[in-house]
C-alpha cells in the first residue's frame, strides 16, 4: 500500500428519525441565517421542504431559499449561489438532495469567501480554497457519495468542460433510507451504479497487488450488486435502500481509497461526454464500463482475473485474461439486467463522430490507469458505445 493520512471528520446521521437526532444537535452550530439549497420540486412534494422551513423558523433563524440546481451543476449556478450567500450574510448552507446539490454547494461555499473567480484560483493559479461557509447535507437520492468529501464536479457551458473543484468538507450528513421514496425508480438505480463505478474506479488504481483496502472494496461491490437486484424485485425493500444508502458513502468516505492511488478513467470519459449532452451521469458509466474495461484489461490482467472471481464469482478461464474478460461480460450482463442502458443510443445521447472527437480530445487521463490511453483510442472506445 501507499503511505497516507487518513482523517475523516464528516459526522453522519443514519437510518430513521436521524433529521431529527442531527437538527437537535446542529441547530445551535447553524448562525442565525441558514441558505436552503435544494434540486427541483420533488423537495417540496415530498414534505421535507416544509419540515426543514419550520424548524429553521422555530429556532430564530432566518431562511435563505437557494432551489432550482440542476443535474450536472453549472459554473453560473454556483456564482448566482455564492453572490446571494454574500448578499444575505449566510452563516450556513443546508444542502438537501443529491450529488449536484452537494457538488455545487460544496464550491458555492468556498466562492463565497474568494474574492476571485475561484476557477481561475484552483486550476490556474492551483490553490486550494481554505476558507467556507459551513455546510450539512440532507440525502434524498444515494449513489454519488458527495455528502462524504470535499470533491465536486461542476459544468462549465461555456467552455464545455465538466471538471473537479475542491469545495467545502460537510460538517455533517443526514442519511434516512425514507427520503428515497419519492425519488423516481430508474434513478435510484443509475445512482447505485453510479456508487459500483466509485468501487470499481478506486479498485483499478494501484497498487495493484491485493490490499486491504481492496478487499473491503470487493465487499461493498457484492453488497451493491444484491440489493441493486433486490431493489429491482421489490422498490419498497428499504432493507436494500438502507444497504444502498450506506454503499454509497462507504465508496465515497475515504476508507476504500486508503493507500491507493484510484483510477476514475470512466468517470473522466462521462464527465465529458455529460458536458457535450446533458445526459444522465450514472446511466452514461453503466454505457461506457464495459468498453472501458475491455481495452484496459490486458494491462492488467491478474488486478481483472482477481476482481471477476472475488466480485463476480465467475469460472476460472485458461488465462488470467480469460477469466478477466468472464468478469467484463458478467458486469455488461448486470447492467441489461438492471434496465439501464449499453448504448447512447439508448442512453438517448449524441454520438456524432464530431461530439465523440470532441470528448476524447478533452477528457482527462487518469494517473492510476492501466493504460495511458490516447485521444485516438478514447475516440474508438466511444464509437463502441453507440
Amino acid at each position: 500500500m501507499e503511505s497516507f493520512v487518513y482523517d475523516y471528520p464528516v459526522k453522519n446521521y443514519f437510518g430513521k428519525g436521524s433529521l431529527d437526532r442531527a437538527l437537535q444537535a446542529e441547530l445551535p452550530q447553524m448562525g442565525d441565517v441558514v441558505m436552503l439549497a435544494y434540486g427541483g420540486g420533488s423537495l417540496k412534494r415530498s414534505g421535507l421542504y416544509d419540515t426543514l422551513v419550520s424548524e429553521f423558523k422555530a429556532a430564530g433563524k432566518k431562511v435563505v431559499d437557494f432551489g432550482g440546481i440542476m443535474s450536472n451543476p453549472t459554473y453560473e449556478k454556483v456564482q448566482e449561489g455564492a453572490r446571494l450567500a454574500r448578499q444575505e450574510d449566510v452563516d450556513f448552507i443546508l444542502a438537501a438532495g443529491g450529488g449536484s446539490v452537494f457538488d455545487c454547494c460544496k464550491v458555492i461555499s468556498a466562492q463565497a469567501w474568494l474574492d476571485q473567480d475561484i476557477d481561475e484560483f484552483e486550476h490556474v493559479q492551483h490553490k486550494v480554497p481554505n476558507e467556507f461557509i459551513p455546510m450539512g447535507c440532507v440525502v434524498t437520492v444515494f449513489g454519488t457519495g458527495a455528502e462524504q468529501n470535499n470533491g465536486a464536479v461542476i459544468t462549465n457551458e461555456e467552455t464545455h468542460v465538466k471538471g473537479p473543484f475542491l469545495g467545502a468538507l460537510p460538517k455533517w450528513a443526514v442519511l434516512d433510507p425514507a427520503f428515497t421514496l419519492t425519488v423516481p425508480h430508474d434513478q435510484l438505480i443509475s445512482g447505485a451504479f453510479d456508487t459500483l463505478s466509485h468501487c470499481m474506479e478506486t479498485y483499478f488504481g494501484t497498487p495493484r497487488q491485493d490490499n486491504v483496502s481492496d478487499d473491503m472494496n470487493f465487499a461493498v461491490q457484492r453488497n451493491i450488486i444484491r440489493n441493486m437486484r433486490a431493489l429491482v424485485e421489490d422498490s419498497g425493500n428499504m432493507q436494500a435502500r438502507s444497504e444502498l444508502e450506506y454503499d454509497s458513502a462507504m465508496a465515497e468516505n475515504g476508507v476504500l481509497k486508503v493507500g491507493k492511488v484510484t483510477d476514475f478513467q470512466c468517470h473522466m470519459i462521462q464527465h465529458q461526454y455529460g458536458a457535450y449532452t446533458h445526459t444522465n451521469h450514472g446511466k452514461g458509466l453503466a454505457v461506457i464500463h464495459p468498453h472501458v474495461y475491455r481495452h484496459l484489461a490486458s494491462s492488467a490482467p491478474t488486478q481483472f482475473a482477481r476482481w471477476a472471481r472475488e466480485v463476480w464469482n465467475v469460472q476460472e478461464g485458461e488465462t488470467d485474461l480469460d477469466t478477466a474478460y468472464r468478469g467484463i461480460d458478467a458486469l455488461a450482463a448486470f447492467i441489461k439486467e438492471m434496465g439501464l442502458p449499453t448504448t447512447f443510443a439508448e442512453l438517448g445521447g449524441d454520438a456524432s463522430d464530431q461530439t465523440l472527437s470532441a470528448v476524447a480530445d478533452t477528457a482527462i487521463l487518469t494517473a492510476g490507469c492501466a493504460k495511458k490511453l490516447s485521444s485516438d483510442e478514447l475516440f474508438d472506445i466511444l464509437a463502441e458505445c453507440r
